[in-house]
């Protein structure tokens, strides 16, 4: 992953910039990179044009020697800045064997010859569904004096646009690139795209969705096969089996790297299937079809939290079992108290669920940068895709658990997302995130809603939250971490880092200061002193309004959206994002 920031100005038609005030914007927007550095603290490029100014902060981990950004084409017309990484480019280079010369050997150069393919018929929506990978990127067409920019279809990678006060158009990977300099900041939508060849002078174009499914809709999934009866019974091996499969195939994909990698391990039941099935592959590169031995063939496992927390208990566990070299960090609830502004500065939110997740994260990456790690796979996802999260348990029926899902997984950008990347980015070191591959995806979302529901059993019991995903990975992990009920990574972590801020939040916030909050904050006004409280670190960092409305602001409980708090009538006025708010389904058991 990288960092870029992208200056457009076509306001004047194919009229270049004056000499003068283009080298005032090229300093202005190295200014702008500078700030998102940490994104990329191994290389800075920049490219300077009539109408556009790319500069780019590179994070090395494909191609380290050769892979400089931006990319620009074999012909010098077509200029690429790129944050990401595309699984799939070997096979995409192979398309274009003989018609395009590669100039490195950086993933995301294919963007580039994929852009000469589908430029004059304009159908970007099938160029960019080509793509497997996560990314953002910006893309200018000196030739045509045009720009394509475009984000991957769940937004694991960030991407913000904005316009100053002349008109001029600008994206970058993080919105304090933009803060001070932007008039207006928004968040440049998830599977989308934005081409400025599709607008005049006059009509501004919009992004254009390209990533649709059709298992946004209920009808098009309610039917599929099943894989258990209404006893839990299989009856429909093959489904559990595709979920293997195509899991071992994400993580198999999302290997490709020429630095040392790593991976997350909480011990709860999605991290610890990555990390085996990681383990699987680590003995050998990925690149080269397994028939060369890895550069670092011992897989190194990391986990957080305060001494003696859940997490770090059961993933010393499954450490154990699955054989990787593990580390455990600990941290203080004074550390983590005095990292919060800076957690703020980096994730950009006062989101609450965030901020407690994001506090714990940051403090490990720094630790995995100084042992030399550049990229960890983690579990983020799976939540989304099997219904994981202990509310789910109260989901009435098949198809209001599936569209919660399908609202689950449109918000993704805007917390789990945003909190991995941003969290370990801030130290440079790559996320990524196998259950959240697209081919995956579609695997996950197309299981009949009825195998991932919380069903009674004949013996009166509920079944457990991902129950198919963990009867797909129950051979790999030991008992007691496959059927490890849910725990939320801010809880995992340890029960006292929630209660510490709630009680530190409480007795730093006054009254008579929360009473005036709707003065204070009239855009996305605190709904509790701890929200509040992050809010004014928030402010200090990202003063504008415009800043204030891009985080999302909406109620709900241990992790719902705010659709589903009509689930259960005493959740009516609930606003905790906690696992334990869930009154007779949290506890410290499991059961199969």
């Amino acid at each position: 992953m990288c960092g870029f920031v992208g200056c457009f100005d076509l306001s004047s038609g194919s009229a270049p910039i004056g000499e003068g005030l283009k080298e005032e914007l090229r300093s202005q927007v190295l200014e702008m990179s500078k700030k998102i550095r940490h994104r990329g603290p191994d290389w800075s490029g920049v490219y300077t044009g009539n109408n556009a100014i790319l500069s780019h902060e590179r994070l090395s981990i494909v191609d380290p020697l050769s892979g400089k950004q931006p990319l620009v084409s074999d012909d010098g017309k077509i200029i690429l800045a790129a944050n990401g990484e595309i699984y799939n480019h070997k096979t995409l280079r192979t398309e274009f064997k003989g018609k395009y010369n590669f100039l490195t050997g950086s993933d995301c150069e294919v963007i580039i010859p994929l852009y000469k393919q589908y430029r004059e018929s304009g159908n970007f929506a099938e160029m960019i569904e080509k793509l497997s990978g996560i990314f953002a990127f910006a893309l200018y067409d000196s030739e045509k004096d045009v720009y394509l920019i475009s984000r991957d279809e769940i937004g694991v990678i960030p991407l913000y646009q904005g316009w100053d006060k002349s008109g001029r158009y600008y994206v970058a990977s993080e919105l304090k690139a933009l803060e001070g300099e932007c008039q207006t900041i928004e968040e440049f939508p998830n599977g989308s795209y934005l081409y400025s060849g599709d607008s005049s002078e006059n009509t501004p174009s919009k992004p254009v969705r390209w990533y649709k499914r059709d298992w946004e809709n209920f009808d098009n999934v309610k039917n599929n096969p099943k894989a258990t009866d209404e006893k839990g019974e299989i009856i429909n091996p093959s489904v559990i089996e595709k979920i293997r499969n195509g899991l071992e195939s994400a993580v198999k994909a999302q290997l490709m790297s020429d630095v040392p990698y790593g991976v997350l391990l909480s011990g709860g039941l999605d991290s610890s299937i990555i990390a085996a099935i990681t383990q699987k592959f680590s003995k050998k590169r990925i690149e080269s079809n397994s028939t060369e031995s890895a550069w670092w063939p011992q897989l190194h496992s990391f986990a957080v939290g305060l001494e003696g927390s859940p997490d770090l208990i059961a993933a010393q566990k499954a450490a154990d079992y699955i054989g990787t070299v593990h580390h455990e960090v600990h941290f203080t609830i004074q550390e983590a108290l005095d990292a919060l502004p800076d957690v703020i500065y980096h994730i950009e939110t006062y989101d609450i669920t965030t901020v407690r997740a994001s506090t714990p994260m940051y403090l490990l990456a720094r630790v995995i940068k100084s042992m030399g790690i550049k990229m960890v796979l983690s579990g983020e996802g799976s939540d989304e895709l099997f219904g994981g999260y202990l509310y789910f348990h109260k989901a009435p029926n098949a198809k209001e658990f599936h569209e919660e899902l399908v609202r689950k997984m449109s918000k993704l950008h805007l917390y789990d997302c945003l909190r991995a990347n941003k969290s370990l980015m801030a130290w440079g070191v790559e996320g990524r995130v196998p259950f959240l591959d697209k081919d995956f995806i579609d695997i996950a979302m197309n299981l009949n809603p009825s195998d991932k529901m919380n069903i009674k059993l004949p013996d009166g019991k509920q079944r457990m939250e991902k129950w198919v995903l963990r009867k797909a990975f129950e051979d790999l992990l030991p008992e007691n971490i496959c059927w490890r009920q849910k725990e939320q990574f801010s809880d995992g972590v340890g029960y006292n880092w929630i209660d510490t801020l709630k009680k530190m939040t409480e007795e730093k916030v006054s009254d008579a200061e929360f009473a005036r909050r709707e003065m204070r904050f009239p855009v996305n006004t605190p709904k509790t002193k701890e929200e509040y409280y992050y809010r004014e670190i928030y402010s200090r960092l990202f003063p504008s309004d415009s800043a204030a409305k891009v985080v999302p602001h909406e109620a709900g409980v241990a992790c719902s959206t705010a659709k589903a708090l009509e689930w259960d009538a005493a959740w009516k006025n609930a606003d905790e994002p906690s696992g334990r708010a869930i009154a007779g389904v949290h506890n410290d058991a499991y059961q199969k």
